[in-house]
């Protein structure tokens, strides 16, 4: 198992092995960060307590002095013995009191209790198998399916709501033996059998108490965010796309540290073209030199037939994002330079309503406000006729308007998910195994019982709170943490931290989105640290050519390995709408290019499982 994830710590590997007298083992990987002297490598064994930690507490020099004050005797100067005692000294009540992303186990001689936790957001991961009396647990799934691969199966409902979502949300693992534990949950393992564990933190009532309270300095409580993401016994540098989220990281991090390099990312021309996507370089570029920093430019144009089934081992689990390739080849490039630690500005458009579907949410209510018959007899059927490409060239705001129109008439729960989700449930169930109807129910369910059990009473922080809780781990957290550790490097999130995520709730949707203006508070917190052309810049996502590549250079894989495929020779896929989708693709008529991509991915995924014993669904 620690073979197989090697890559997340290529410093120093730790194993604890305490039979015969108990049937524990621990197994660690390091990426040495802070305190890089080998007294700090892992498992950790202290006094009776064994701790295998995944992480970084950036909060560790305060609590060592607190620990101290109460006679606390330390031998390193690392975080991980400040987890450890901290543990010690408190037990589960420690863990409200660290800052950071974590992931860690903890074997307690005293009692034979093996005790695992992570962090309040879900930065870091954790996949958890009951077997026989006991667990195994890795920070990877592929771990597990490397030591027990012929003991699983493959999950049909993780299947169905990666193909609805492009990702699969919190509750929903890909083998039906293994769980994710929960964010900002604890849960214990006794020799006798006997569990017990709990939330220490909940995103929702979190919410809602700083819905209640007064309005934060969020300029304060940004650049003090950034100033413990900071803390590192090796250089740090920054993602910078040249919007704001990263604009901003990167001048807070700059600031506290002049000499600060950032990374960026480019497009070949012609990918570019056929995607419609902006020049983010050219705004990264005037960032770095408002702040008089060196700039890193990698040219995003990899040979994608060969890099999908590295992206697809790197992600572990059906996630149909091909940003992942993005954070893969910046964080190699960081790493060849030597760079271990990375600032990023994910999480600032899930808090503040960034995204253009929360913008799109709020303008369907109004829309839903124009006469019936102009919705249906006009609007509908113009837009229906607009091709999405033509003349080799994406016509983005065509794109936009069909997907505009597919949740405008919704609901408010569903039009949200109908936003972001790549079908509707009709259009799933339609190109899934009919066996597979309740499943696709059942993933539906499971969203809007997320999205409606909370007390905010707005509509834009409901959509917020959904994303922290669902989008934020199941998507981006998740392939961050998985690309950047398959170059062995550590991207630090500090929009994704517990008092950033207080103070984002203490303004009110309406103060979030003005008009047509989004992260208007992050806007009025960035005006002092950002040039105007940089701050009034249109939103541009973190993505990649991707109808270029689905296009261009993976029409083979599409007709060889996806349409020919496992999924389909199975059943789980129906071959009659699947080829349509292709044909629609093709000639232009609709942009299936994400839905192609994942179900490529799945496709990819779903036959390496099987190869390595897991059995199919």
């Amino acid at each position: 198992m620690s073979n197989r994830i090697r890559h997340r710590g290529p410093d120093a590997a730790g194993l604890t092995d305490l039979s015969p007298r108990s049937s524990i083992q621990l197994a660690h990987r390091r990426l040495s960060i802070i305190d890089l002297s080998t007294a700090a490598d892992q498992p950790l064994v202290k006094d009776g307590l064994h701790l295998s930690y995944n992480g970084e507490l950036y909060n560790y020099r305060e609590l060592r002095n607190i620990l101290r004050g109460k006679g606390v005797h330390f031998t390193t100067q690392s975080d991980t013995e400040v987890v450890l005692e901290a543990w010690r000294h408190w037990g589960p009540d420690a863990l409200p009191r660290f800052r950071g992303m974590f992931a860690f186990a903890l074997y307690d001689e005293r009692t034979s209790a093996v005790t695992l936790v992570r962090d309040p957001l879900g930065i870091k991961p954790m996949y958890v198998m009951p077997r026989g009396n006991g667990i195994l647990f890795a920070s990877e799934l592929k771990a597990l399916v490397s030591a027990v691969g012929p003991e699983l199966s493959i999950n049909p409902s993780a299947l169905v709501a990666s193909a609805l979502f492009y990702f699969l949300p919190e509750e929903q693992s890909a083998i039906k033996e293994v769980f994710k534990l929960p964010p900002g949950s604890w849960a214990e393992w006794r020799a006798d059998g006997s569990t017990r564990g709990g939330r220490y933190w909940d995103p929702a009532a979190e919410a809602l108490a700083a819905a209640s309270g007064p309005t934060a300095n969020l300029d304060e409580v940004l650049e003090e965010s950034v100033s413990a993401h900071m803390v590192a016994d090796v250089p740090v540098a920054s993602f910078l796309s040249g919007g704001l989220d990263s604009s901003l990281i990167t001048a807070m991090a700059a600031n506290r540290d002049p000499g600060i390099e950032a990374y960026t990312i480019t497009f070949r021309p012609e990918d570019q073209r056929l995607e419609a996507m902006p020049d983010d370089a050219t705004y990264a570029r005037k960032m770095a030199a408002h702040l008089g920093i060196r700039l890193h430019e990698i040219e995003i144009s990899p040979d994608v037939v060969d890099m999908l089934p590295r992206i697809v081992d790197v992600l572990d689990e059906p996630i149909g994002d091909p940003a992942a390739i993005n954070t893969v080849l910046m964080c190699e490039a960081a790493r060849e330079a030597g760079v271990k630690v990375l600032l990023s500005g994910m999480g600032a458009d899930e808090l503040f309503g960034g995204y253009r579907r929360h913008l799109a949410c709020v303008l369907g209510a109004r829309y839903q406000t124009l006469p019936r018959s102009l919705r249906t007899r006009v609007v509908a059927p113009s837009v229906d006729k607009l091709p999405v490409a033509a003349g080799g060239r994406g016509l983005r705001y065509s794109r936009w308007a069909k997907r505009f129109l597919s949740f405008a008439d919704l609901p408010e729960e569903a039009a949200y998910r109908r936003s972001y989700t790549l079908y509707d449930p009709d259009e799933l169930s339609g190109l899934l195994n009919p066996d597979l109807a309740p499943q696709v129910h059942g993933v539906v369910e499971a969203h809007h019982t997320l999205y409606t059990d909370n007390q905010l009473t707005d509509h834009v922080n409901r959509m917020c709170l959904t994303d922290t809780r669902l989008f934020l781990p199941g998507l981006n957290l998740a392939y961050t943490d998985r690309s950047s550790m398959s170059a062995s490097t550590e991207v630090r999130v500090p929009f994704v931290d517990p008092e950033v995520f207080r103070a984002a709730f203490t303004f009110r949707g309406s103060q979030k989105i003005k008009g047509r203006a989004q992260k208007v508070p992050l806007r009025a917190a960035a005006e002092d640290w950002l040039p105007r052309d940089v701050l009034d810049r249109p939103k541009a996502s973190f993505g990649a050519p991707l109808r270029a590549w689905i296009t261009n250079d993976l029409g083979p894989l599409i007709d060889d390995v996806l349409l020919g495929g496992e999924l389909v020779s199975s059943g789980f896929l129906r071959l009659p709408p699947l080829r349509q989708m292709v044909a629609d693709q093709r000639s232009g008529r609709q942009d299936q290019s994400k839905q192609l991509w994942q179900l490529l991915s799945m496709e990819m995924w779903y036959r390496s499982a099987v190869v390595a014993g897991v059995a199919p669904a």
